[in-house]
C-alpha cells in the first residue's frame, strides 16, 4: 500500500459522498451491513445501510441509470467503497474454521482460502479506492431482479463472464449490464458479472480506510 500523508488522505476524503445523494434513482442494498452475505454477520466497517463513493464514480453511475432506463432496467448496488479494515475482516474469516453457514450459497466448490488464490476476493480491493461498484440490474416494470444465472458472491465459475452453464436470457442480462457499465466509461472483471472499476478511477494508488457511517 503507497504510503500517504494524513492531509492527503483526509483531504481525498472529502469527495467521497453517499451514492444516493448524487445519483438518485439508484437502488442499494450494501450486504455487508447486513447479515446477507459471505461471512454471515455484518462486516467490520460497516456501520450503515448505505453505499458510498467518489463524486467521479457517482457521475458515471448516474449516465448508467440514464442508460439502463432507456432499456426498461434499473440499477440495484450491492456494495461501493469498501473500507481496508473490512478487508482485513475477509481475510481473518477466511482463516477460521469452516462452518457450512455460507457455504452452498457463496462458495460450494472451494474453500474459504481459495476465495483469495482464485481472485473473488482480494487482500487489496479495488473497493478500497472508492471507484469500484457491485450491482445488478432490476425491471423498473416489475422492480424484479433480472435473472443473471447466479447472485452476489457466488465464487464459482459460473459468475464469470462467457460462463457456460446459464440460459440465453441469463447471459443477455448481463451483456445488457456490461454494455451499458463500458458505455459509462467502466471496465469490468471477468470473474464477477457484478463487479465493475471506473476507467480512469481518481485515486488508483491509494487504499482508504475510514468507516461507512
Amino acid at each position: 500500500m503507497p504510503v500517504e500523508s494524513v492531509e492527503s488522505v483526509e483531504s481525498a476524503k472529502g469527495d467521497f459522498v453517499f451514492v444516493d445523494e448524487l445519483a438518485s434513482g439508484i437502488r442499494w442494498d450494501a450486504k455487508y451491513a447486513t447479515w446477507d452475505n459471505f461471512t454471515g454477520k455484518p462486516v467490520d466497517g460497516y456501520l450503515a445501510n448505505r453505499v458510498v463513493g467518489t463524486r467521479a464514480l457517482c457521475a458515471a453511475l448516474a449516465r448508467a441509470r440514464e442508460k439502463a432506463e432507456t432499456l426498461g432496467f434499473g440499477l440495484l448496488l450491492w456494495d461501493g467503497y469498501r473500507p481496508q479494515h473490512a478487508v482485513d475482516c475477509f481475510l481473518r474469516w477466511s482463516q477460521q474454521p469452516e462452518d457450512g453457514r455460507t457455504k452452498s450459497r457463496h462458495y460450494p466448490r472451494i474453500g474459504r482460502a481459495e476465495m483469495f488464490e482464485k481472485g473473488y476476493v482480494a487482500a487489496r480491493s479495488g473497493h478500497s479506492r472508492g471507484s469500484t461498484v457491485d450491482l445488478t440490474l432490476y425491471d423498473v416494470a416489475s422492480g424484479e431482479l433480472v435473472p443473471m444465472g447466479g447472485d452476489h458472491d457466488l465464487m464459482d465459475a459460473i459468475s464469470h463472464h462467457g460462463a457456460q452453464g446459464i440460459t440465453p436470457a441469463e447471459a443477455r442480462n448481463r451483456q445488457h449490464l456490461r454494455s451499458l457499465m463500458e458505455t459509462c466509461g467502466f471496465r469490468a472483471y471477468e470473474r464477477e458479472w457484478w463487479h465493475y472499476t471506473l476507467a480512469g478511477e481518481p485515486y488508483p494508488d491509494t487504499y482508504f480506510d475510514f468507516p461507512i457511517a
